[in-house]
């Protein structure tokens, strides 16, 4: 039995509907689990069973993205960066601390997909970006979404399939999910490891992390 999870979900404070709530919704869709990630200005910890603690990055500047990873990376399972403006974008891939780059939109390349593998920054892929625009937007959404598939298949990016959901309702089950994945390509395969294997494996790296005595990766203090 595959076990999905989606790492990008928004709650009270941020919204309106509570964790809780939207863990009984995502449970009865399928899920095994979703990550909590209110932007950092509504942060508030979440806790609870299949709660995933989580947080989305959003800051103007570099030096307050250092801070925050500081600040928030052994607080949380999943710290995305909110990312769509190169600089933050190029920061973020380039710091293994970070997980998710959030909302790349087109400003991933060559240089920064090869960063994102090296340092194990698995790049979004937001179905709430294609549900939600109209026209143009989708248009431009979907190019964007075509392009960084692209970038990551060739260069062996971690990806990451959420829903953004901001209530219960906008919550997606992982069939529909995987289906709306192929609008821009991706197979039915990635689609289920970006919302199964993937999303797992960030978990269980940062609770290891997380453990009294981690140092790195095969190095723990007994």
């Amino acid at each position: 039995m595959t076990n999905f999870y989606d790492l990008n979900v928004h709650s009270a404070p941020e919204c309106e509907d509570s964790p809780e709530r939207l863990v009984s919704v995502a449970k009865r869709y399928g899920y095994a689990g979703i990550a909590i990630t209110n932007h950092s200005n509504f942060w508030s910890e979440a806790t609870g069973e299949d709660i995933i603690s989580g947080i989305e990055i959003v800051v103007d500047k570099i030096s307050d993205l250092k801070k925050n990873i500081r600040d928030y990376r052994s607080k949380v399972d999943v710290l995305l960066v909110h990312g769509g403006d190169p600089k933050i974008n190029r920061a973020a891939v380039e710091n293994s601390s970070v997980d998710i780059l959030a909302h790349p939109s087109r400003y991933i390349n060559q240089v920064l997909a090869k960063s994102a593998a090296e340092n194990e920054v698995a790049i979004e892929f937001n179905l709430d970006e294609l549900i939600y625009s109209r026209d143009v937007s989708r248009v431009r959404a979907l190019s964007a979404f075509q392009t960084n598939l692209k970038l990551a298949r060739k260069f062996g990016v971690l990806m990451v399939l959420t829903s953004g959901a901001r209530s219960k309702y906008d919550l997606r089950a992982p069939r529909e999910m995987i289906a709306l994945a192929g609008l821009f390509g991706m197979s039915e395969n990635e689609a289920i490891e970006a919302l199964s294997k993937t999303p797992w494996n960030i978990i269980l790296r940062n609770r290891k992390k997380m453990k009294q005595g981690y140092i790195m990766e095969g190095v723990e203090l007994i």
